[in-house]
């Protein structure tokens, strides 16, 4: 079924994101407010594979929720940029390695019982080392880590975000390395 929306009201908005108050009715149920985090862009993220170096993975800290991880590198999809093309600036920027060729893994909305954001995430075949990474306050530090290591970081609770879980576990799932 589905629900009917009456309208919306702005809470709060930001270059990041927004949150509204949305007026809903459920079919043959109640007409309510319910909030809404709104986000104006896409985010894409990348698994880097080579099979001579494993998965390239960032080793980074979490502020809001205060916890340390392993993250495949992934960022906003800017203006005028398709989700691929900001997949592999991401990168670039955040490793210092040039992505290969990438291929989609898929697209996901990880919250959507109350945000509109999505994921796109894409699968590289090994990566060209070019230099440091852009911005170093991304990471404590960038490494090539084994699949057996991935797994054992998914299985220890090390790899903490949606983005970086889904795209290695589909890539596990599906035995793409």
């Amino acid at each position: 079924m589905r629900w009917k929306v009456h309208g919306e009201r702005a809470l709060y908005d930001s270059n990041w994101m927004s949150l509204a108050l949305v007026d809903v009715e459920v079919p043959g149920g109640p007409r309510f407010d319910h909030h809404v985090v709104r986000f104006p862009r896409h985010a894409a993220g990348t698994v880097v594979h080579d099979p001579e170096r494993g998965v390239l993975l960032l080793w980074r800290h979490r502020f809001i929720t205060d916890t340390w991880g392993w993250e495949v590198p992934a960022g906003g999809v800017e203006v005028g940029e398709t989700p691929e093309q900001a997949a592999a600036r991401e990168t670039f920027e955040e490793t210092g390695w040039r992505p290969g060729p990438l291929t989609k893994l898929g697209a996901y909305a990880p919250i959507n019982g109350s945000a509109d954001a999505v994921f796109h995430l894409f699968r590289a075949d090994g990566a060209s080392h070019v230099g440091d990474p852009l911005d170093a306050s991304e990471s404590e530090r960038v490494e090539w880590r084994t699949v057996d290591e991935v797994r054992a970081a998914i299985g220890a609770g090390l790899v903490n975000d949606g983005m970086s879980l889904t795209g290695l576990l589909w890539s596990l799932a599906f035995a793409l390395f």
